[in-house]
This record gives C-alpha cells, sequence and structure tokens, in this order.
C-alpha cells in the first residue's frame, strides 16, 4: 500500500511513509473490509475510515506541525487510525489527541490503538481519545500545532481555528455538495491564511444525532 502510494507520488516524505509502514491499518479497518486497497471503507455508524491516500496526503501537509514534541489534535478520529499515526510522529513528549462523538468508535478505536505500534503512547498517556463534538475541539489541551479534521464542516468551525497555535496548521474538509480540502496556516501574529488543497467527498461533520439518522 505504501509503495503504492509512493509510486503515485501521493507519499512524497520518507517520515510519512515510515510511520505509515508502522501503523497497520489492517488493525483499524472492519474485519471483511479490504484495509490496504486505496478507497474509504464503512466503519458503522454512518462513517467511514478514509482511504489511504487520503490520510498520506493529510500526512504530508501537516508533517512540519508533527514533530517530537509538538500537540495535534484528529477529529473525528473514527478509528483512531490517524490519531496513532500523528502520536508516533509527535512521540512521548508530545500529544496526540482524537475526538470522536461515538462512544462505541471511541471504544474501538482505544481497542485497535492497544494492538498498533502506537500502544506505548496510549499507556504513557502522550495519546488519548475522547468523546466529544468534534466542532468544539478539545480546548483542554489546546493550542495544537497541528489539527485534522475528518469530515466536511459547512463552514471552518471557530472553536478549531482558536484552539490551533501561531505557526500551526489545520486541514479540513468544507463544502456540503461540492467539498475542497482547505488548509489554514495561522501565522505567528495570529493572522490566518486558507487555501484550498484539492476537491474531495467526506462524510458531514455534524451532530451524534445527525450522523446517526443519516439516510
Amino acid at each position: 500500500m505504501v509503495e503504492q502510494l509512493q509510486r503515485y507520488g501521493v507519499i512524497r516524505s520518507g517520515r510519512v511513509a515510515e510511520v505509515m509502514e508502522a501503523i497497520d491499518r489492517g488493525l483499524f479497518v472492519p474485519s471483511g473490509g479490504s484495509p490496504y486497497f486505496d478507497s474509504p471503507m464503512p466503519i458503522g455508524y454512518n462513517a467511514t475510515i478514509s482511504a489511504p491516500h487520503m490520510h498520506a496526503a493529510c500526512l504530508e501537509l501537516l508533517e512540519k506541525n508533527l514533530q517530537p514534541g509538538m500537540r495535534a489534535l484528529d477529529v473525528g478520529s473514527g478509528t483512531g487510525y490517524l490519531t496513532a499515526c500523528f502520536a508516533l510522529m509527535v512521540g512521548s513528549e508530545g500529544r496526540a489527541v482524537g475526538v470522536e462523538h461515538i462512544p462505541e468508535l471511541v471504544a474501538t478505536s482505544i481497542e485497535n490503538i492497544k494492538k498498533s505500534a502506537a500502544a506505548p503512547m496510549l499507556n504513557d498517556g502522550s495519546l488519548s481519545i475522547h468523546i466529544a463534538d468534534g466542532r468544539e475541539g478539545w480546548p483542554e489541551l489546546a493550542p495544537y500545532d497541528a489539527i485534522h479534521v475528518g469530515a466536511a464542516a459547512p463552514q471552518i468551525p471557530e472553536a478549531l481555528i482558536e484552539q490551533l497555535k501561531p505557526g500551526g496548521r489545520m486541514v479540513i474538509p468544507v463544502g456540503t455538495v461540492f467539498q475542497e480540502l482547505k488548509v489554514v496556516d495561522k501565522k505567528l501574529d495570529g493572522t490566518v491564511s486558507i487555501r484550498d488543497e484539492t476537491s474531495v467527498r467526506y462524510v458531514p461533520l455534524t451532530s451524534k444525532e445527525s450522523q446517526l439518522h443519516a439516510n
């Protein structure tokens, strides 16, 4: 899987390749799925795990903000896969935080991470997953050097911009019918710049009730 993504030029960073090889996606896809196929997979509760090329693209975009000792927030952490990748990149001196509003997915993701190379970070507390509304982020450990949002918001939630550290970067899909993956950079003076990276299709970032009752 990683070799294929490198061949197609999605993964250019050796560090991103190492982390994606270290965190076995097979531990994070429900049984019966095809974990190494480059496609999103359903994980229940009207949620999906993103395709490997999207995880790789987001890791590439955030790599400079995922250095050892930095803080990363994964909104809509789902199966815990990308949160585990973040944890390996920031290490035990940093903090990787996942927020997910479906309690069953939080419980499953913790079990998945326990089987993975990120288990030591879960044990020492540098990696944690919380039940929370992702649109509110996780203010307790803010500010974050890196924020990743795994579902599409109609607009960028103000709480997430506030929780981004000066010098930090957020990657977030924005839109309803048509979505763009936006790269949000907060400059050291606190001003924010936003650019479009690519067109995407994600499940909506919404309330727990709306997600569970989506058609």
